[in-house]
């Protein structure tokens, strides 16, 4: 009897290594990349959106692929992170992107297609509204604040502050009508 429950105690950590280099695996690379979104969210609250950025990035590299919506929420955060590096252009086209992968997808939470779709409607207000600094033609900026009004109309119609994005359609139609002179001396807006 002594020699079977030596032999079961000698086993246990056997099976702990098993689990650990089999199924395990999956939650290390899940501890390393809550690590990085730790360091990605201490980074944002310090504002320094170039180690956010790359720190987001190193989560996303960790994460599983089962693991789909957070996958979106770090491309969304990794996207708002480039908005205040100074990186608007690309994190529009990113957040266009973004959008149409969450429309394509219907198990998404309808929280982060709303949130997605609302920045990525405050990019197109902020391109449209260094286009007019710029003194591009209307041409040019006025199909990204079109866009913008009409995402901010649908997130007013169906999103859960509606308050809020009655003030952006608002806000996106007061630039619109804008000369550029009147922008000028005023400060870019912020998030």
């Amino acid at each position: 009897m002594r020699i079977i429950l030596a032999t079961l105690w000698l086993l246990v950590p056997l099976g702990f290594a098993a689990y650990h280099y089999g199924p395990g695996q999956e939650q290390v690379k899940l501890d390393h990349a809550e690590e990085f979104l730790a360091q990605a969210r201490s980074a944002v609250q310090n504002k320094n959106w170039a180690s956010a950025i790359e720190s987001y990035q190193k989560a996303l590299a960790k994460l599983p692929k089962e693991n789909k919506e957070t996958s979106l929420r770090i491309q969304l955060e990794i996207a708002k992170a480039k908005m205040q590096n100074s990186g608007l252009p690309e994190a529009r086209e990113e957040l266009a992107n973004l959008v149409s992968q969450l429309n394509e997808d219907p198990t998404i939470s309808s929280e982060l297609k709303e949130e997605t779709l609302s920045t990525l409607a405050n990019a197109r207000y902020y391109m449209t509204y260094l286009m007019k600094l710029e003194g591009l033609s209307a041409e040019e900026w006025e199909p990204e604040i079109e866009a913008a009004r009409q995402e901010y109309k649908l997130l007013a119609q169906t999103g859960s502050d509606k308050e809020k994005h009655l003030s952006d359609l608002e806000s996106a139609i007061r630039l619109a009508r804008a000369e550029p002179t009147e922008l000028y001396g005023l400060p870019i807006p912020s998030q």
